[in-house]
């Protein structure tokens, strides 16, 4: 089989290159990426092992989002609140056993208040106990990727075995605003009312910073003050994790100084879009003789400012090619590079079907490349 090498693109937009200073943030560990392209922009010590606290409850909501989808539960279902969830310690909504309440306005208490009490009541309606809803919790970040995770509850209460990583929770807070848009804007509530108690939201920035729209907050005397924030400016959108400050105060700045860094010195590229065509790859023994080919997904990277120009691309398709072709049937590669240096590789896949032509047209395709 021959394989055909071509130059797809080399980008020549005229940006100025931006030096990025050393960066130091306040807290034990943290993690900066692109949402678009998960890729790193900024780390330290980002998988160590810590306690997640009450950023646990980005799973706690990953998995009631997840229920609500598969309608184990609805979002009007009234809940019967136990005397294990009343009686829950730490932040609350303030549910009570004799009240009625609904899921819609548990997932409220759980994101806005970070009611540990919403997050028991959420638990039991969904599996019927803390421990099997935990279970769940813990398929789910296996499957999310979430290496060095492990809950024993869905609340964040100190445990020896409860544990994750900055780099982990960026997965959790990244499959959130990817798999869930819909209960995304929750996150951006800045109060909530519940019981005639009406409770903030503990992120700061939701109030300094116009394009932060959530995530969530945490603290124990254990695990200090963390931070899962997620800010948009433009079309880039950023995810940062600040574990282990000092104060509500010092998370809130050593996050803004994270995403600032971040929208300053990186900047996101959108290549292509899905099924955009890219180029046409002669064919034989077809109906058509030219196939359409692109991508199955849209073509992000995240780049230091400065860097676009010196992308290029290579595509390496088959030829011959020979009908008959099945749309999103991979039909070649394109290799993307940096400064010489691999950067990605994606397939090239057909973005229509083509059909093999009549007998007569084969038999004149297959004289043809005799000669080729």
């Amino acid at each position: 089989m021959k394989f055909l090498f071509l130059l797809l693109l080399c980008l020549t937009a005229p940006l100025v290159s931006a030096k990025q200073p050393d960066l130091t943030i306040d807290a034990k560990s943290y993690f900066l990426s692109d949402f678009q392209t998960n890729q790193e922009l900024a780390s330290h010590n980002a998988h160590m092992r810590i306690e997640p606290a009450s950023l646990t409850k980005l799973m706690t909501a990953y998995v009631t989002f997840l229920s609500l989808r598969q309608n184990k539960i609805t979002l009007t279902q009234a809940v019967s609140v136990s005397t294990n969830a009343w009686r829950m310690i730490g932040s609350r909504m303030f549910i009570e056993p004799n009240k009625a309440v609904t899921v819609n306005e548990l997932i409220r208490g759980m994101i806005v208040q970070s009611g540990n009490d919403a997050c028991i009541a959420l638990a039991e309606v969904i599996s019927g106990s803390e421990e099997s809803f935990v279970h769940l919790m813990n398929t789910e970040a296996l499957r999310i990727g979430m290496k060095n995770t492990h809950f024993t509850n869905s609340t964040g209460l100190p445990d020896p075995e409860h544990y994750s990583s900055a780099y982990d929770l960026n997965l959790l807070a990244s499959a959130i605003i990817r798999d869930f848009p819909e209960y995304y804007p929750l996150y951006s509530l800045k109060e909530y009312t519940y019981n005639d108690i009406t409770q903030p939201n503990r992120n700061r920035l939701l109030w300094l910073d116009p394009h932060v729209d959530g995530l969530k907050t945490g603290w124990t005397r254990s695990a200090g003050y963390c931070l899962i924030t997620s800010a948009k400016r433009d079309q880039q959108r950023l995810i940062s994790v600040v574990i282990g400050s000092t104060s509500a105060k010092v998370r809130s700045i050593e996050s803004q100084r994270l995403l600032n860094h971040g929208f300053q010195f990186f900047e996101t590229l959108q290549l292509y879009q899905k099924e955009q065509e890219v180029t046409t790859i002669e064919l034989w023994k077809g109906a058509q003789n030219l196939l359409k080919a692109g991508f199955n997904q849209d073509i992000y990277f995240s780049l230091s400012k400065g860097q676009a120009e010196k992308i290029k691309a290579t595509m390496k398709y088959k030829q011959p090619l020979i009908a008959p072709i099945n749309k999103g049937q991979r039909v070649g590669i394109v290799k993307f590079t940096l400064d010489n240096e691999p950067l990605a590789t994606y397939p090239l896949v057909a973005l229509e079907t083509i059909d093999s032509t009549n007998l007569l047209g084969r038999s004149w395709d297959s004289l043809q490349l005799l000669f080729k």
